[in-house]
């Protein structure tokens, strides 16, 4: 079997590359090793798929992508946000904007942006195939010295030729399929340098029992001071949700890489500030009022005008506070103690949930082996690696799924160009 163009993996960089590559006029073939593709494309974000983050200043843009951004300069230069709108809008998939600037279609459909990748790659003449596995390069000469061009892969329909390869195999977060690391093991067996891979964003876990017992309460905006020591290293402000196992939601997620260098030394502490805009004088005051009110009353059936009612509940009990106790029973001290837990309600982070649960993951390719302009390997120049195989930091927020539209676009127009200029 003989293509232009291999695409390894039917994910979104690989379905845009593949796409671009058959309109640009080659021969394209794009191996998925699922029965369908773009699996965890179509539940991401709550199934809604944040499929960018609207900030049209391309500088501005990559300052969330850290020490990596000098390297994507070039491909930005190529294909930026504005372009990624126009892309899925003349596909008759219109985005909508919401918080932070996070983009998401309007259907708020996650299989929607499936569908129009598919669609896109199969009408310019990309062949698809599904259930395919993948197992490695072979190399023109000695495969011993690892140098020279690709000139096939093995797979489970056999030996596939062509001129130019994308490998799209996605990174290894949130997966335990047999995919996982495919990418990575394959850069490394023709000689590419690999940073292993580690949760970046992910959740975080507790240990301690009433944590888990708030699951699926999400206060939507409150600060949390990270400690260690009892020393603050970061502070941010936005939505947690408890969880059966700790912390999770948009503040814990863009914290986790922080934190997970932390936990490296020592136990964390999150310590949760529920009334970020109240300082403990008008808060105790709110509560005296309310106390007043309401004297003969028990205190868990008051304490709930404060704050939900399981997590009232559960600051009681963190407080010491007898559930059924009078509220004109409630000490000074007392409502001291309930002020400086509303004000400053600590948990314990042990960990983080692991590659399963996380987001996005670091490690990948170094970058210094990666030709931006083109997406091609340095060592072999007709592979070219896109998508989350690179080992680039970032946060939640549409810029993973960005930087599958930039790399894919950027592959599958070099890659034309590359295999007919071997014609």
């Amino acid at each position: 079997m003989d293509y232009d163009i291999v695409v390894i993996g039917g994910g979104p960089s690989g379905l845009m590359a593949g796409g671009v590559a058959a309109k640009g006029g080659a021969k394209v073939l794009i191996l998925e090793q699922s029965d369908t593709p773009s699996e965890k494309l179509s539940i991401t974000g709550g199934g809604r798929c944040n499929i960018t983050n609207a900030e049209y200043d391309t500088r501005e843009l990559l300052k969330h992508y850290g020490e990596a951004a000098k390297f994507l300069h070039t491909p930005f230069a190529q294909f930026a946000v504005q372009d990624t709108f126009t892309f899925f809008e003349k596909k008759g998939l219109p985005l909508v904007v919401e918080a932070r600037k996070r983009a998401f279609p309007k259907s708020q459909q996650a299989s929607d942006v499936v569908d129009v990748l598919v669609k896109f790659a199969e009408s310019s003449g990309a062949e698809l195939q599904t259930g395919v596995s993948v197992k490695r390069f072979y190399i023109a000469g000695e495969e011993e010295q690892r140098t020279g061009e690709i000139t096939a892969v093995e797979t489970s329909l056999g030996k596939v030729h062509a001129k130019q390869f994308i490998l799209a195999t996605g990174g290894v977060s949130g997966r335990a399929d047999k995919t996982k690391g495919l990418g990575f093991k394959m850069l490394s067996e023709i000689g590419h340098t690999v940073h292993k891979a580690s949760p970046n964003l992910v959740p975080l876990k507790s240990n301690a029992k009433w944590v888990h017992a708030l699951s699926g309460i999400a206060p939507s905006f409150m600060t949390v001071r990270f400690k260690q020591d009892g020393k603050v290293f970061l502070t941010k402000t936005g939505k947690v949700l408890f969880t059966h196992f700790g912390l999770s939601g948009p503040l814990i997620i863009n914290s986790s890489y922080e934190v997970k260098q932390f936990l490296q030394y020592a136990p964390v502490v999150a310590a949760i500030d529920l009334f970020p805009d109240t300082d403990h004088v008008m808060l105790d005051k709110r509560l005296l009022k309310l106390f007043d009110a309401n004297k003969n009353k028990q205190i868990k059936n008051v304490f709930t005008d404060i704050i939900e009612d399981k997590l009232a509940i559960e600051i009681l009990k963190l407080a010491g506070i007898k559930l059924e106790e009078s509220v004109n029973e409630i000490t000074k001290e007392q409502r001291k103690k309930l002020v400086h837990t509303l004000k400053d309600l600590v948990v314990p982070i042990v960990d983080t949930m692991g590659m399963d649960r996380a987001i996005v993951a670091d490690g990948g390719v170094e970058l210094t082996e990666v030709d931006f302009k083109t997406m091609s390997s340095k060592l072999h120049n007709n592979v070219h690696i896109v998508g989350d195989l690179l080992n680039i930091v970032r946060p939640s927020g549409g810029y993973s799924l960005q930087l599958c539209w930039t790399t894919g676009q950027v592959a599958g127009k070099a890659a034309v160009e590359a295999s007919s200029d071997t014609e």
